[in-house]
Order: structure tokens, then sequence, then C-alpha cells
């Protein structure tokens, strides 16, 4: 059926449905679109006898979807646009959240204190907490596009019909280490096995729970075992130590649970049964490697690489149980990491370093940058023979060890450390001009002399690694897909499940053939160009398409623009000729672009960076006579730690300048590719597109064309390792432009650290004047919307990022509500229908061709062709996701998103969602690719991490700088949660796509 548009004002009440039932919109039969590359699909006619059916269907079983919000094959008649199918009921009481908080009677909307209050239905069942919750249940697979076997990193895991049995472990005296728990317990099942424990291998945790296939002979039992302790004090023979270990029954884990999850037949994961699993499946990598998370290394799977400072790089393993629809899977994939080299200490400190640490005198820098460097890294002492005692480092002595003396006896007879080790160990110290290491407490703080120390093999690097080293480390990491596949068959063989005595013992059996999957090549869409171009519109060829002969079919007109030079490397006349270059390029990809700046190119320095900004822009409104500059051009130098940041926090927090950095190597080096990019970013900064679906403007995109709809990107980054008390950034965009959906908005906030859950979606505060007030993200850019279409969103798509699957329940509980909410303080009854999609890159499901030396079925790389898409055998055993590869690979093995769709009102059917999340990674603004994160998604991230330089830094106590963006500063007002706010961006900057 043809699509027709409403006729309403957006200023009209929607109409509400009185009746209980809801009302199913018929399906629609589409046209078949030319995808063959010999011309774009042509607009579906309308018709004029095509009248809306409607049907009443019963009432859902599942909790996690509303039916009759846009049928999951939706009419492309006329539709009625509803935000409820409940009644609307008058009450005189405060309106009840489904969560259990109380909605605000009062806000800036259409509800006020003491009048009548729509009570609001969130549909049925909504849940009122993640007991009550289920996630939306697949609604069957997709069809669309071309089938194709691909291979996953999917190993089939036979399930064990042996019983599990749980038990706790109370060690006493109570131990911090992992690795000493598990000596402990390596050293009881060595001693009680065959007696005691009844012939029972158990798997063991590290910390408070032994497992077992079947019971043991005991129900409690008392087990008293002694250790020596390697890493006693310096002085005196190793002490042996002794243990209570007391083992008690917990509970018995129900496999045939798990069996009907499997089946599709239960909903909930039993997660302990697959936590028993996963267990028994690392013990013996455990012992074998080292375990990082949920990964192992070892220098021995691959030789390690440098990485430079003292670091180099350990291939290894990720390996996890995963219930999936094919049963459980052993997924397998490679990792790297960084770890510290083992080296002689001095050795360390001098890469460290970067110069030679045995003739010269250590600087106070170079001794801060020791400390940092070694503090709580593990050594071991080389000057006792074949005794290696094993220490942490604590600090750093501030003396050279020449000059360290120490009491030796209770009558403070002093020594020199120097001659204690001479007297004590017949050790000579070479290098008495450097500091010594302290280890222990800092009430008895031993020193070490840096000669006598080597690092202890081992140990990860978890602090911030430099550019350099993060080049180093990508290189190692970056595999060819047809290489990757090799060396996870390789670890499989390697590890020898079917040898593990752990896995005998429980019963589990693991395949070594990777998992062949059915997937479908999802075709590209259609893009649609400026008529004034020689093509007007365009079919991506393998993910890629460019400008040639296209035009930006919104480019936008910039009349004033300067440009700032912080480059002492960039003439005036080289500048000059390359933001002519720039120009041109901007006016042949279809923008106006004024050749000339306001000004001449202003010459700075980066440490001036706001004295020149500001410079620049009064200069320029003076010369314009009070016009404001529509555009700045910035030229950096190549290294120019944190002048990009300053830059950006100033023109978009302080000054409200839209601006465009470019590297001075590609001043120097002036690439007509390099240009087209930058002319797409600064089209998208000014407010115009460069590109749109034909689809989206033809009106033939389901349950997105037919009735107002908005695209929610969501994001939360979060601080660095060792970033204690820095917040975390969310950020939310949404698209301002409908049917088009490719022009987004985008906010940003301050939360606690590490908050996962999105603080400022929806709020209320107090005003003096008008009481309660209502705002949030979520309410801002919905009136946002409004504001620039003129119509409000009467269907919601929020796809969410960086959610892990524990935090499932949480995050949609929290959010789903703060949008009804902010949806609610909008107009009483409005409840546009939401779908909440969470997206997800940090997994570990690898998708490999069939047949690597078939060429039709790979691109350039070798990867899986863009469009690929697998919702069957490796996905869920019942919950509606999908693993979707929409880029093309440039270099290693394209890592596929993943999908989880976790409550849909729209009724999306599998093909819809996964054909428009496709299509969506075609609009992306900043380049001519598609991209492996819908654009949404992907917005919302590069916001947040551009928010990140918005705090001023905070000078702290000891005279260093600290983020701005932590707790308040003196002076500086925090919010409830004792964040300080971000500066809040200037309106004409958050109305566009500043963070391209």
């Amino acid at each position: 059926m043809p699509i027709r548009q409403m006729k309403e004002s957006s200023e009209q009440h929607l109409v509400i449905k009185t009746h209980m039932q809801n009302s199913i919109n018929q399906p629609q039969k589409h046209h078949k679109t030319a995808q063959n590359g010999k011309g774009p699909p042509q607009p579906l006619q309308e018709s004029s006898n095509t009248k809306p059916q409607n049907q009443t269907s019963p009432p859902s079983k599942n909790r996690g979807r509303r039916r009759g919000r846009g049928g999951r094959k939706s009419d492309q008649g006329d539709v009625c646009m509803r935000p409820c199918s409940r009644p609307c009921t008058v009450v005189h009481k405060p309106v009840v959240n489904p969560v259990g908080d109380l909605l605000s009677t009062t806000s800036t909307g259409p509800i006020e204190t003491g009048k009548n209050v729509c009570e609001m239905e969130m549909g049925p069942g909504f849940p009122t907490s993640s007991k009550s919750l289920s996630f939306a249940r697949r609604p069957g697979y997709g069809q669309g596009g071309s089938k194709c076997i691909v291979k996953a990193n999917h190993f089939f895991a036979e399930l064990p019909d042996k019983d599990l049995n749980q038990y706790d472990v109370t060690i006493t005296p109570e131990v911090a280490s992992r690795t000493m728990n598990r000596a402990i317990m390596a050293e009881l099942v060595r001693l009680y096995k065959e007696s005691d424990l009844g012939m029972r291998l158990p798997a063991y945790d590290g910390r408070k729970s032994l497992y077992t296939a079947g019971k043991l002979p005991f129900a409690w039992k008392e087990f008293a075992i002694k250790l020596v302790d390697a890493e006693d004090g310096i002085s005196g023979p190793k002490r042996e130590r002794e243990y209570k270990v007391v083992i008690k029954f917990v509970a018995r884990a129900n496999m045939y649970h798990l069996g009907q999850f499997l089946a599709g037949k239960h909903a909930d994961a039993p997660q302990e049964a697959l936590q028993i699993l996963d267990i028994v499946m690392r013990e013996l990598s455990t012992k074998r490697y080292c375990p990082v998370g949920r990964s192992f290394f070892s220098p021995d799977i691959r030789a390690p690489q440098r990485l430079g400072d003292g670091l180099e790089s350990w291939c290894g393993f990720y390996q996890s149980i995963r219930p999936t629809q094919m049963g459980l899977s052993l997924n397998i994939d490679m990792a790297s990491a960084a770890f510290i080299e083992p080296l002689p200490v001095i050795e360390f400190v001098a890469q460290l370093l970067g110069k030679d640490v045995l003739s010269r005198p250590l600087s106070d820098s170079d001794r801060v940058k020791i400390k940092k460097g070694l503090r709580g890294v593990k050594v071991e002492v080389t000057h006792r023979g074949s005794v290696r005692r094993k220490y942490r480092v604590s600090g750093l002595t501030s003396q050279p060890t020449r000059e360290l003396v120490f009491p030796v006896d209770d009558n403070s007879t002093m020594k020199s450390v120097v001659e204690y080790f001479q007297e004590m160990y017949g050790f000579t110290i070479q290098h008495a001009h450097l500091p010594c290491l302290q280890v222990g407490n800092q009430k008895k703080a031993n020193y070490l002399p840096m000669e006598a120390c080597k690092i202890v093999e081992g140990q990860r690097y978890t602090k911030r690694l430099n550019e350099r080293q993060i080049t180093a480390l990508l290189k190692v990491t970056c595999q060819r897909p047809r290489d990757r596949e090799n060396d996870i068959l390789q670890t499989v063989q390697n590890n020898a499940y079917d040898q593990d005595p752990y896995a005998k013992e429980f019963g589990i059996k693991i395949s070594e053939k990777l998992a062949s999957v059915e997937a479908r090549i999802l075709p590209a869409p259609w893009l649609k160009y400026h008529e004034t171009g020689k093509e007007k519109d365009c079919l991506p060829q393998v993910g890629q398409w460019n400008m040639m002969n296209k035009k930006m079919i919104n480019g936008m007109t910039v009349s004033r623009w300067a440009c700032i030079n912080f480059s002492r490397s960039v003439q005036e006349s080289v500048a000059r000729g390359f933001c002519n270059e720039l120009a041109q390029m901007c006016q042949v990809s279809g923008m106006e672009f004024n050749s000339e700046p306001v000004i001449p190119i202003y010459n700075a320095r980066p440490e001036h960076v706001e004295k020149a900004l500001k410079h620049v822009y009064h200069a320029s409104t003076n010369r314009t006579k009070g016009k404001e500059l529509e555009l700045l051009l910035a030229i950096l130098p190549d290294n120019n730690g944190s002048l990009y940041g300053d830059l950006k926090r100033i023109c978009e927090t302080d000054l409200g300048l839209i601006s465009q950095c470019c590297l001075s190597k590609h001043v120097f080096k002036i690439s007509k590719q390099y240009l087209a990019n930058v002319s797409l970013k600064i089209n998208v900064k000014m407010g115009g597109r460069n590109t749109v679906l034909l689809d989206a403007i033809s009106c033939r995109i389901p349950l997105v064309s037919d009735i107002p709809t908005i695209i929610f990107g969501a994001d939360v980054t979060h601080p660095e390792n060792g970033e204690d008390s820095s917040p975390s950034i969310a950020a939310v965009v949404a698209s301002q432009d409908w049917p088009e959906v490719t022009k987004y908005a985008g906010l940003v906030c301050a939360q606690a650290h590490r908050q996962e859950l999105i603080q400022d979606l929806y709020k209320t505060w107090q005003d003096p004047v008008r009481g309660t007030v209502s705002g949030g993200m979520i309410r801002d850019l919905l009136i946002s919307f409004r504001k620039a279409t003129g119509q409000k969103p009467l269907r919601i798509i929020f796809y969410r990022d960086g959610v892990s699957e524990g935090q499932f329940y949480q995050v949609l509980l929290y959010e789903l509500d703060a949008i009804r909410k902010a949806c609610a303080s909008l107009e009483p009854n409005y409840q546009p229908p939401v779908t909440f999609i969470v997206v997800q890159k940090r997994h570990h499901t690898r998708l490999f061709a069939n047949n690597h030396r078939d060429r039709t079925s790979t691109d350039k790389s070798g990867n899986i062709l863009p469009g690929t898409v697998v919702d069957s055998k490796i996905c869920h055993s019942s919950e509606f996701d999908f693993y979707l590869c929409s880029h093309a690979g440039i270099q290693g093995t394209s890592r596929p998103a993943h999908y989880h769709v976790l409550w849909d009102e729209n009724n999306f059917t599998a093909d819809g969602i996964q054909s428009l999340t496709n299509n969506l990674c075609y609009t992306y603004a900043r380049c001519t690719r598609s991209v492996s994160v819908v654009p949404p998604a992907y917005y919302a991230h590069l916001a947040a991490f551009r928010a990140r330089f918005y705090p001023e830094p905070v000078m702290q106590e000891n005279g260093s700088a600290g983020s701005g963006a932590g707790h308040g500063a003196k002076g500086t007002r925090t919010g409830e949660s004792g964040v300080r706010p971000l500066p809040a961006l200037k309106e004409n900057v958050k109305r566009v796509m500043f963070y391209c």
C-alpha cells in the first residue's frame, strides 16, 4: 500500500482511543525495488482506493512488547496518530510511575498542580522490577538479502548430564590473593582427593565457591593446610603458614532449566549453571597461563613484542561459555595485552626514561616518573643466588643509595645500605648514586637496591598507553581473517579440551570445528544527492562510494569564516594555499563557500590558544559589523597535546564558534580525498546534509516513514584506568529531520564516576517561581525535534551503546522509565511507542568467510561482505538479537556489531529492524563508507568523547592539574551527585552536529 503523510497540523491534539482493544494495521505489500545497479528504485504511486483496516488482537503474553503501536508489518495507508490506545482516566492524585517513583504533577507542560491529571498506562504488564521484566522475544527470522554460509568462532559444547554441586569455601586466616587461595585449594585437593573428597576433582573460582560433578562424601568438613609463604619478609627463612579451610554444601545447580532455556522453553538463563560451566572450562587454563578477566596470556603462545618504555605485548586467547540457539558454545578469540617486561629494574628504568642512568644523576622529574612507573610492581631479588623472594614496590627513596642508613638493633646502631648488603650477602652495590626501591608498608619500609632486583614476569600493565605504544600494540593484534581463524583453531587444538581433566570430570565435550552459520547479505541502500550534480543518486559498492560527480543534497552557505594557524612549521603562503583548496572543494561538493576569509590568516602559539581565539572572534565580528563568524578553520601541529581539546572547549562552550581542525601534515600534503572528507564534516557542522536514503525521501522505510519518528543514540564514556575521581560523560543525540532521519542534535552531561545509567535523561527540580520544573536530555531533544519538523514524534527508536549483558535489566528499567517521564511531562497521555536496542561492539564473536579463496564472498581485506547479518544458531535462543557486519574491512578482522532489541512496542519484524539498521550505517556524515555501528550510536560516542575536553583543568593542592569535571572545586557549583556540571554548549552549537 502507498504511504500517505498526515495532513493534520502539528498543533492539533492527538486522537486518544477509548476502547481497550489494540488495533493492528494490516501488512503492506511493498513493490520490489531495483537493486541490480541499473537504476534506483522508483517512488511508489499513491493509491486512491486504499483504506486502513483494523482488527482486534488478543492481549499479548509478552511483557516486553506492546501490540498495536504500529503493526509488525505496518499499514502504510491512513495512519491514526495516537500516542496511547488506553482510556484516559481523570484522577485527583499524583500519577504513579510504573517503576514505583511518583511522576510530578507539576511541570512546564500542560500538567499543573491541583488540576486534572491524566493517569498514564504504560502498556500491558509494564514491569516494576527486573524480576517481572521480559525482553522482547524474537518475532521470527530475517529473510531479506542473499543467503550464504559463514563460520563463527563458536565451538559447540555438549551439555553435561551430571549433577553440578556448589560448596562454600571459607579460608582462615582470610587471604586477599586469588593466587594464594588457589594454591591452598590445590594443596587440599592433592592431599585429600583420594580420601575425603571421594575421588572428586573440584573446580574452584579462587574466592568463595567450589564446584563438583556429583556430591562430596560430606556436607561440611574442616581441613588444615600448611603452605610455605614465598613472599615473606626480607630477613629470616621462609615461614610455613597453616590455614583452616571449611567446605560447606550450598546447593545443586539445576541443569534441567539450562536445557529448557537452550531449547527456548524457558525465558531466563540459569546464570548459576552457566557460571559453573565457565569456571570448569577455565580451571586448567588458569593453571597453565596468566589469567586476565576472561582471557589468558602467555609468552609461550607467541614471542612477545616490545612496545617501548619497558612494556611488551603478550598474545593470548579469550574464552567464554555462551548459551546460543545451537546449544552451549565455547567462544574462543585471540587477544593481546600489554605486560611489564621482566627486565632487571635498572634496564627497565633506562627504557622508561629513554636515557643512560648508570653514569648520569637522576633529576627530580626522573624520580617522579620512576616512582609512578614502578609503584605496585612486583620485583624479585637477584643477589641471593637461587633464593628469589618477591616484593611489591611501594615507593622510591628521595636519597641515593650511598646516603641511606637504617637502625640495625634496638640501640639505634646505624648502618648504611651499602655496608649491609656487602656484609650480609657479599653483594657490592655498583651504582650507589641511584635511589633504592621501597618495599613493604610506609610504617616499616625496607630498602632494595635497583641493581639487586628484577621485575617479576606476568604483570599486566593497566595504566594508559602512549600513542607509540598503542600503535605498536595494534600492529600485533591486527590479523587478516584467515590468519586469525587459523590461530583460533590452533588455540583449540593446543588447549586439548578432550584431554582436559576438569572437562572430563564434569562431562563437557567441546567440538574442534568452527560453527557453520547461515547468514544473509543485505543489499546496500540507494543514496540521494542533489539534482544539480551529474550523479543524482548512488548505489554503494562493497560498502564504499565517492563524491565524484555528486553534490551534497543540502549544501550550506559559509560567507564569514576565518583561519588561525597554530603550527610554526606552516608558512602563511602554505596555509593560504590550503584554505583556497579547501574552499574550492566545498564549492565543488555543493556548498556556497566564500573564497576569502573575513580577516587574514592569524598566526598564534598553542600556549596562547584562548587569547588567540578571542582575538580572531572579535576582530572578525568588528570587520563584519557585528555579524557572527560562521566557521573557524584551525591548523594544528601534528603533536599538539592539549591544544585540540582546549580549542574545542573554548569554541563550543564560550564563544559559540563552529570549528574545523586540520593537522599540519595534511596541510603540507594536500589530498583530494582528505579535502572531500573535511568538506563533508564542515557541511554537517553548518547544519547541512550530505546525502539521504532514497527510501527515506520516497517515504518507503517501514515503521519510520509512516508517522513522525525520532531516532535516538546514547552512550556513556568512562574515565581511563587509574582515574578514580573523574566523572563519566553521557551523551544523547536525536534525529532532527523526518522523514530523512539524517541530521542529529546532541547533548552531553557529566555524571558520577563509572555510572552507566544516564542520569540526566529526565530530571525535575524546584524553581522558586515556577515550582516543579521538568527537563533532561530526552525532553529537550523531543522539543528540538518539534521545533525543527513542526511535528511531535509519534514513534521512538532508541539505540543504546556501551551496555554489557549484566546491565541490560538495570539500564532498560531506568532509561525506558526516563523516556516515559520525559514524554509525559510534555503532554498528558503522550506516550509514543518505544523500541530500545542495545548496540555492542566489545564482544568476541567473529565471522569468517566459508571459503577464503572465493573472492566473491569477501571484500578486498578478506573479510565478510558489508551487510552480512546473522540471527540464528550463535544468537540468543529466544530473545531478539542479531549480528550485523555493516562495513567493509580495511585491515585486520572485521568485528560485527551485536544488536539486542530489549523492548519493542513498534513490533518490528526481524527484516525491518535489520534493514533499517544496515541502511542507516550508510548515512554516516564524515565519510563515503558504510560504518560498523549505527550512526546515532556512533554520534553519541563522538559527542561523549568530545565532552571530556569541556571541563577546565583544576589546580590541585600539590600544584598539579586535575580533571575539572570531577568533584566540585572551591568556588564551583556541584550537582546533587557531587559532580561538577559540564559547561553549557552554546545554543547555535547544540543544534548542529558539532561533534563530527
